[in-house]
């Protein structure tokens, strides 16, 4: 019993490994190229399904309504968790941290750019003027949600972690995001809704609904993948385990 006992204790510890790896700064520089690229794509609202209702039945699908940014945003969720569960929710501010700058000086970069006289031959000053500053609002929009959602979903993962330790990662996984996107998915199209086109209470219920449930649908599916990541780098980080 008690050799039993102390070959399972280990299993209840709680482990993460230092941020000073190549791994971690991989992952940290993906991390932010998707949030970078994720405000540029959001600048477009996007219908999946236009023109007229679809009636399937006695169901009525509604026009699908989102942005641009929704094809790649999930992923900052997917790495967010990866960096808690493997270094913390230390590790995880500094990324977060990290990837609000960068997309701070990206937005700069296209005011400036903006503001820079055009060539005589360029034709699309008034197009670019109208991305640039409708991308304030969604910037703002971006970076608040963002820095709420990223940390609330730190947050849950590593306390479900300090309850459970290594087991149910697939549970911390789903449970962090939900919490996170929930957050994230609200305050931006909140901000954002006049932005990308959001005039009504039905359009704000449908782009809520339909992003938290694309984004959570896109971490189920691919957790399997989140899951063999999370476990390759817990066997390849020295310190982890130590």
């Amino acid at each position: 019993m008690t050799s039993a006992a102390t070959t399972a204790e280990p299993d209840r510890e709680i482990h993460y490994a230092s941020r000073g790896s190549s791994y971690f700064d991989v992952i940290l520089a993906l991390f932010c190229v998707v949030l970078v690229v994720s405000n540029i794509a959001a600048t477009k609202s996007t219908e999946f399904i236009s023109g007229h209702d679809v009636s399937l039945g006695p169901v009525q699908v509604l026009p699908i309504i989102s942005d641009g940014g929704a094809i790649l945003f999930p992923l900052a969720y997917i790495l967010g968790d990866v960096i808690s569960e493997v270094y913390g929710f230390k590790a995880a501010r500094r990324a977060i941290l990290v990837g609000f700058g960068t997309a701070i000086l990206a937005f700069a970069t296209f005011l400036v750019a903006m503001k820079l006289p055009g060539a005589s031959f360029y034709e699309n000053q008034d197009a670019f003027e109208s991305v640039v500053w409708s991308g304030v609002q969604i910037v703002a929009a971006s970076l608040i949600a963002y820095l709420t959602g990223q940390f609330l979903n730190s947050y849950v993962l590593v306390r479900m972690k300090a309850r459970s330790a290594e087991p149910g990662l697939w549970r911390r996984l789903i449970g962090s995001t939900g919490v996170g996107e929930a957050a994230d998915t609200f305050i931006f199209c909140a901000i954002a809704a006049s932005a990308i086109g959001i005039s009504t209470g039905g359009q704000f219920v449908n782009y809520f609904v339909v992003g938290f449930v694309f984004k959570c649908a896109v971490e189920i599916v691919v957790s399997p993948v989140t899951m063999l990541v999370i476990n390759a780098l817990k066997r390849r980080e020295p310190t982890y385990w130590v």
